[in-house]
């Protein structure tokens, strides 16, 4: 009987060594507290894909035989780890030879000299997690977020394999094509003969060839420039990759990489030099029975697919490092992301110096892919005690964290704390969250004039703070790029699809944001605000398209709706309001906005006979002038379609009005004065 291995494909193909490889994915002996028993690798020990489904575990030891191939003779091995929470200390055949803490960041040791026998992984994951890195993860005692976290994730949680290397090999690789024509290289030697040593990188796949040989410093450093002869940008419409080969006497390794530029300008961002509008999603990264394992490749392509799906250009990635392959398949797919590390919760100097060590490994990891547009730290000051304007030392701690990671990487925009009160960020993003529609229309506009900063935050049921874009009075007040980075509101999701799309067209109404994120994807656990389920099965949107919401080219209606079902009454005599384009192209467009009615619930269907129709003419980002659509009344509820077609007659964009009944609240049997 075969053995199926779960995750069975090669953990990096950004760094491919798959020529010598070998999955330690499978059944490991496990001993806890609980007894002896199995685990399934790379599931964390709270999961039922584990095999143990056990919370509040602390310590457990992961046992297996270990067995290096003979063909592997001569060369160097390591022994790689995706991640691991908290804290691992690795023996082959009772002799330790290594240990790592933290639980999000790869980590590999050297076991040439070993050999086969016994491998066991020791793990501590302690359930009090305050000072550790741990995002989303609950801990006991409670965070101060505990009502938006989610079951922990301990133990071996991303693959674990064996690969052989030369004798002397190529190590870390920083590869940058910021510049649009080339290929910035700076990397490292390890081994043998890494100092001077010499490795030879090569272009792949090109049509002539295109090399160079680098001669290591004597530390092994080495640097240089390949430009290829016909370059090609990477973008989403043409997520072209390079491949670049490495070849030392006796080691091979394929990096891949793109030519790709994200900046800021003044208040916009430029992706390869041209203006650019982020339309994206959050995504946290759990699946139902594998906790923040994804449980095999084409849950993450299905990720990526969904948000495309939905008319989102950029996921942000929330509080995780996602597994390399998540990253490899976004720049193979054209998928932007935003990536960012997992918080702690309360502010210490040892969380904050926690924090700060995983800053390099993310980019070291990360670092290569062209989709990796936007690099985050803190969220929300989470780990910062939700008070960074008013404690001198937490400031210091965004500031830090800033400047470390500006250190490592100068070709990607940072936010130093997401959400609000920015000290030191290349873009002044914010969250915000409303139920009520005049409400979020009002503070969008304050917030896009620049009238108001700041807006009420729920942190807990019985706390509401007032938060700022601005944690500084240092902080410019004009000059960055502002976006949106978290927004959404409603229970069912019918009241989701509702405000995604009057939450949606009130950002697109202001030309001064340069983008925004949707809260979220898919569900998590008992966080039901997902496009779709944990399960990532579609839900009853009431006939809305999220693509409609999240195009290119939407329609901006001029009116604030009532509610779900029934965003005006139902007119009783000639129905006329304004109509406006948010029209993000490279050109123009011109055409005609059309209306027509049907029945209550109808989603767009094509061809609509329309009842009337208006010409517009749409720029590229500069919201247009009203046009004023008037229709006859249709004597009950029904749906008013709305859509905007090109010269061509093709759809660029489409909305709908609902009217209906508009009910008051039922208060019957309120008590006096409730």
């Amino acid at each position: 009987m075969s053995i199926v291995i779960p995750k069975a494909e090669y953990p990096r193909p950004d760094r491919d060594r798959s020529e010598r490889w070998v999955s330690l994915n499978g059944q490991w002996g496990f001993e806890s507290a609980d007894g002896v028993g199995e685990i399934t690798v790379p599931f964390a020990w709270e999961t039922p894909a584990s095999g143990v489904g056990r919370t509040w575990l602390e310590r457990a030891a992961y046992r297996r035989q270990l067995e290096v191939p003979p063909a592997w003779a001569g060369a160097r091995v390591f022994l790689c780890f995706g991640a691991v929470h908290h804290r691992a200390v690795v023996s082959i055949a009772g002799v330790v030879i290594g240990e790592h803490t933290g639980g999000y960041a790869s980590f590999e040791f050297e076991v040439t000299e070993h050999g086969s026998g016994e491998l066991v992984v020791e793990v501590e994951a302690p359930a009090d997690k305050r000072e550790l890195p741990h995002g989303k993860q609950r801990s006991i005692p409670r965070d101060d977020y505990d009502g938006v976290s989610f079951t922990p994730t301990s133990g071996i949680w991303q693959s674990v394999w064996l690969e052989a290397r030369g004798t002397t090999w190529v190590g870390p690789v920083a590869l940058r094509g910021d510049s649009l024509n080339s290929i910035q290289i700076t990397g490292t030697l390890e081994g043998d003969a890494a100092s001077h040593g010499s490795v030879r990188a090569r272009l792949l796949d090109e049509p002539a060839e295109t090399a160079l040989t680098l001669i290591a410093d004597a530390d092994g450093r080495f640097a240089g420039t390949l430009a290829p002869a016909a370059p090609r940008p990477w973008s989403p419409e043409d997520p072209h990759l390079y491949r670049v080969e490495f070849t030392t006497a006796d080691d091979r390794v394929v990096l891949t990489t793109g030519l790709r530029s994200f900046e800021t300008r003044g208040e916009q961002l430029f992706l390869n030099g041209e203006r650019f509008y982020l339309r994206g999603v959050l995504d946290q990264g759990y699946w139902p029975a594998t906790g923040l394992t994804a449980p095999d490749d084409a849950a993450l392509l299905m990720d990526l697919d969904l948000a495309r799906g939905a008319g989102y250009n950029l996921v942000r990635k929330h509080l995780k490092f996602e597994e390399p392959r998540f990253l490899h398949h976004a720049d193979v797919l054209g998928m932007l992301v935003w990536a960012e590390p997992a918080s702690t919760s309360r502010f210490s100097p040892a969380a904050a110096a926690a924090f700060e060590q995983q800053i390099a490994p993310m980019v070291e990891r990360d670092g290569n892919h062209p989709s990796v547009v936007i690099w985050g730290l803190y969220n929300e000051e989470w780990g910062l005690d939700w008070d960074i304007p008013g404690s001198p030392e937490r400031a210091a701690a965004a500031v830090t964290a800033y400047d470390a990671l500006r250190g490592l990487d100068e070709t990607r925009p940072i936010v130093e704390n997401s959400g609000w009160a920015h000290v030191r960020s290349d873009l002044v993003d914010w969250h915000y969250y409303d139920e009520d529609p005049a409400e979020w229309a009002a503070n969008v506009a304050a917030l896009a004039d620049g009238s108001g900063h700041d807006w009420a935050v729920k942190l807990g049921p019985d706390f509401v703070v007032d938060k700022s874009l601005y944690g500084s009075p240092d902080f410019p007040r004009t000059g960055v790029p502002i976006l949106n980075s978290e927004y959404g509101a409603g229970f069912t999701s019918l009241e989701r699809a509702w405000h995604l799309r009057w939450q949606t067209q009130e950002l697109r109404r202001h030309d001064r944001f340069a983008g925004y994120v949707y809260t979220e994807l898919a569900d998590v656990e008992h966080e039901a605000a997902g496009l779709f389920d944990s399960e990532r099965r579609s839900k009853d949107l009431g006939g809305l398209n999220p693509l409609d919401a999240n195009a290119e080219t939407v329609i901006v209606v001029d009116l604030v709706p009532r509610s779900a079902g029934a965003d005006i009454p139902v007119p009783e005599a000639e129905l006329e309001f304004g109509i406006r384009i948010s029209h993000h192209g490279r050109t123009s467009v011109e055409g005609l906005v059309r209306a027509a009615w049907v029945p209550a619930g109808l989603p767009f269907a094509e061809p609509v006979d329309h009842e009337t129709e208006v010409e517009v003419v749409a720029e590229p980002y500069r919201l247009s002038d009203p046009v004023i659509v008037r229709v006859a009344p249709y004597g009950r509820p029904a749906r008013l379609q709305l859509w905007f077609v090109d010269e061509a007659d093709a759809v660029r964009a489409r909305t709908f009005v609902d009217a209906g009944l508009i009910e008051q609240p039922n208060r019957r049997g309120a008590r006096p004065g409730s």
